[in-house]
């Protein structure tokens, strides 16, 4: 399963990087570039240099909210108990959805619309659209800023760095 966004966009991350970095790196170092890869399961491929440096990047620029959600999201799908579900989906919606949430992130109205009538009675897919949509503008807003940033690019360097002298006795 892919996630399709209105817009054109590349969602697969590993094409994604081949076209458009100079960089060749190894399949180990993969990892790295994006904290998710999609198809999903996202977690088979975290990274968590990766992940910590594109939440410091969002940060930055006053946009951590989006992978926190996005995180929030992909834990809330995996929950079994149906009073946690409840639970946890009332407290990704008062920190996520809501009008003047803590950490609202920016949807459309039919979207947001469509959880606040449905969130009394909460579904594992209730947050799909939302989540979808707050993707799209990760792949398409942030993701390649943070791919041009410094941070990432030091980030490369040190993994860089590390393949390399793990190789170097070798030689």
């Amino acid at each position: 399963d892919r996630l399709h966004c209105a817009h054109p966009v590349k969602t697969d991350i590993f094409t994604y990087m081949y076209t458009h970095t100079h960089t060749r790196v190894s399949m180990h170092t993969h990892k790295l570039h994006w904290p998710f890869h999609f198809p999903h399961p996202p977690s088979d491929a975290l990274s968590p240099e990766g992940l910590a440096a594109f939440r410091t990047f969002l940060k930055s620029e006053f946009s951590e909210e989006n992978v926190e959600f996005w995180l929030a999201c992909e834990d809330f799908k995996k929950t079994k108990s149906s009073t946690k579900i409840a639970s946890k989906a009332q407290k990704i919606y008062s920190d996520f959805i809501q009008a003047d949430a803590p950490k609202e992130v920016n949807i459309d109205f039919h979207t947001k619309n469509d959880i606040s009538q449905n969130i009394s009675k909460p579904s594992l897919s209730c947050f799909d659209a939302a989540q979808s949509s707050v993707y799209c503008l990760m792949a398409k807003d942030s993701f390649p800023r943070f791919l041009r940033s410094e941070l990432y690019k030091e980030l490369l360097r040190k993994e860089q760095d590390r393949n390399q002298k793990r190789w170097l006795p070798f030689l």
